[in-house]
């Protein structure tokens, strides 16, 4: 018997596919204005993008790591400051900290959200571990698509004089007590990466802010610090959306809301087919919209969970596999919280993701459920 065909984890080209005719349309109207840096589709997107969030401003750039990074910048975070945030978390929100010049400081997380642990976070705001600069930010990632625990994290940081931002790279859509997160804090970052739930069809970015000076300080840095052509006015870097990108996303941003709902109910139907077994669905916080942009599961039993799924054909990838602070570029130089980010270490060990993204067919959702089903039994 011929081997079932792989089911992939990730699977942007699907996205592409789906919506290939307004996309191509939307290409050949970007290259056909023969202008394509900073230009009327960027415009377009950021405003679009804006609106769709809730907020008043939307600022595009080239990743998600150099959004978080401009937060920074524009919020003169840089070199004699410290910036709290998780080691559970893609390298790129630890490397934007260090791109701007500050120090990270890393933290423990919720073992059953993955998410920032609140606790430590107000500890280390009162109580600075000793040696580092002055906090002067803590970033939350939100983490596979589910809200951090903001409310305790925004009056920690309220108290201190601490500014929140919000690392949404993962969290296009999903909502805390009905607000869309990116809405909560001082600013947000987006990655908009081709497997992200809102994902261009190569690198890009946008972060999103109520703070109308702030915007417009970043929409200067991105671009060498104009606000008058081939004039700095403050020092600046090179992270701009291309045009060509921006008319992509401007496609993709119409699908969003039902990609994310899509999302939903494949993970409930995945929840379903592990009801009663040894492998407990993913967490939700009460209150909180997820958007499931990884669907993670747990157990000690890691390595032969993905090898039977790989037997029937099911893709898996780890999300992700060594924290941060146990990377050989990072391991013994970043400072860590007090807990020592013993829960990170051990969800690292222990975590999972399974295929997720709205163009899975109902062929590909049963075949997964079918082995869920049997996973670990």
């Amino acid at each position: 018997m011929d081997p079932l065909p792989l089911i992939p984890q990730a699977n942007p080209g699907a996205g592409y596919q789906a919506q290939k005719a307004e996309i191509d349309a939307a290409i050949a109207r970007a290259l056909g204005s023969g202008w394509y840096i900073l230009g009327k589709e960027g415009e377009a997107f950021e405003r679009e993008f804006a609106a769709w969030l809730g907020t008043t401003r939307a600022v595009g750039c080239a990743n998600g790591t150099d959004a978080l990074a401009l937060i920074l910048r524009g919020m003169g975070i840089g070199e004699g400051s410290t910036v709290a945030t998780v080691s559970h978390t893609a390298v790129a929100t630890v490397a934007a900290i260090e791109m701007a010049g500050a120090t990270p400081l890393l933290l423990d997380i919720d073992p059953d959200t993955y998410t920032m642990d609140p606790d430590e976070l107000a500890a280390v705001l009162e109580d600075p571990p000793p040696g580092l600069p002055p906090v002067r930010a803590a970033i939350a990632v939100h983490l596979y698509g589910q809200a951090c625990d903001l409310g305790p994290m925004l009056e920690a940081c309220s108290r201190a004089g601490v500014a929140l931002i919000e690392d949404c790279a993962q969290a296009h859509g999903a909502t805390l007590h009905g607000r869309k997160l990116g809405t909560l804090g001082a600013a947000a970052a987006f990655s908009l990466y081709p497997t992200k739930n809102l994902g261009a069809l190569g690198d890009g970015g946008v972060l999103a802010t109520e703070d109308f000076e702030l915007a417009d300080r970043i929409a200067a840095i991105r671009q060498y610090g104009w606000k008058e052509r081939y004039i700095s006015a403050m020092v600046g870097v090179n992270s701009r959306l291309d045009e060509v990108q921006a008319a992509i996303l401007r496609v993709k941003l119409t699908a969003l809301d039902a990609g994310n709902a899509k999302r939903r109910e494949i993970a409930a139907r995945y929840d379903a087919a592990l009801a009663g077994g040894p492998v407990a669905p993913p967490e939700r916080r009460a209150g909180a919209e997820h958007v499931f942009h990884q669907y993670v599961l747990r157990s000690p039993e890691r390595a032969a969970l993905m090898a039977a799924l790989k037997a029937q054909g099911i893709g898996t990838g780890i999300h992700y596999p060594a924290p941060v602070h146990l990377q050989p570029a990072y391991e013994g130089r970043v400072a860590l919280g007090p807990a020592g980010c013993a829960e990170t270490a051990r969800a690292a060990q222990e975590v999972f993701s399974l295929p997720m993204y709205p163009e899975l067919t109902e062929e590909q959702i049963e075949r997964v459920c079918a082995a869920l089903a049997t996973l670990g039994r």
